[in-house]
């Protein structure tokens, strides 16, 4: 963040993200109560709950997007705290968040939208690897985006993200809308973000897709972690998931 002093290292052994006690509202609406998550580097971590339970809104709160409002707690990544900085500056500190509206720009060619989230540093993967890794885009780079599929346009959306510099990669019901067999192909895709030991917590209400692909999951409810665990803890225990996920 231009200006603005460094941020002291974190303590010892600290997880490579975490949010400590995190409370956030929309206006009046307390919608995120004292969450606390940890996510070691590389894994994906599967954050989970019903329709309501606050699942978007931590999301929101983690990238620092002007709503919810960040009351109070601690977010921090590869050290550094993240308290305080705007959408942009948490951008540029690794934060890459991909919305379940995906948030395509109109009026502009697949590649023009990945040439566009390069525009201003600092960079992530060149365009050629992203083609590498998304073939269909190249295929369609001179197409105007929303003119794609939705899984087409999914997949730009992860793309856009990789193309800034990532860190955090932070996925909001990605296989929303989708067929199911556009969905296998998006979680490959995942599966490779994964192997290149890129950080990601996906919120989706495909539990039990999400949770094949994940290390850990914690599952929230009205706000709050009900809980933080392996996820293979959740795909064996029929009970939790019936109690809080409806699966």
């Amino acid at each position: 963040m231009d200006g603005a002093a460094p941020s002291p290292p974190g303590p010892p052994g600290e997880a490579f993200f975490s949010c400590r006690n995190i409370h956030a509202y929309y206006g009046e609406s307390y919608v995120v109560q004292g969450v606390t998550l940890d996510v070691q580097e590389g894994q994906i971590l599967a954050l989970l709950g019903r329709n309501g339970a606050g699942k978007t809104s931590t999301l929101r709160t983690i990238a620092r997007m002007d709503a919810p409002a960040l009351a109070r707690g601690e977010i921090r990544l590869a050290g550094r705290s993240l308290h305080g900085l705007r959408s942009f500056e948490a951008a540029r500190a690794g934060v890459q968040l991909v919305p379940e509206d995906r948030r395509i720009i109109g009026g502009l060619t697949v590649e023009e939208n990945l040439l566009l989230s390069q525009v201003a540093p600092p960079r992530g993967w060149p365009i050629e690897r992203i083609y590498e890794r998304f073939p269909r885009l190249a295929e369609r780079r001179r197409q105007e985006a929303t003119t794609l599929s939705g899984g087409e346009q999914q997949m730009l959306a992860v793309a856009r993200a990789l193309a800034r510099e990532i860190k955090l990669l932070l996925l909001d019901e990605p296989y929303e809308g989708l067929a199911p067999t556009i969905v296998r192909e998006i979680e490959g895709i995942v599966a490779g973000i994964k192997a290149e030991g890129i950080t990601t917590i996906i919120v989706e209400q495909n539990a039990i897709a999400a949770l094949e692909l994940a290390d850990r999951a914690a599952i929230l409810d009205m706000g709050e972690v009900v809980f933080a665990g392996e996820a293979r803890h959740v795909l064996d225990n029929a009970e939790l998931r019936a109690d809080y996920l409806a699966v």
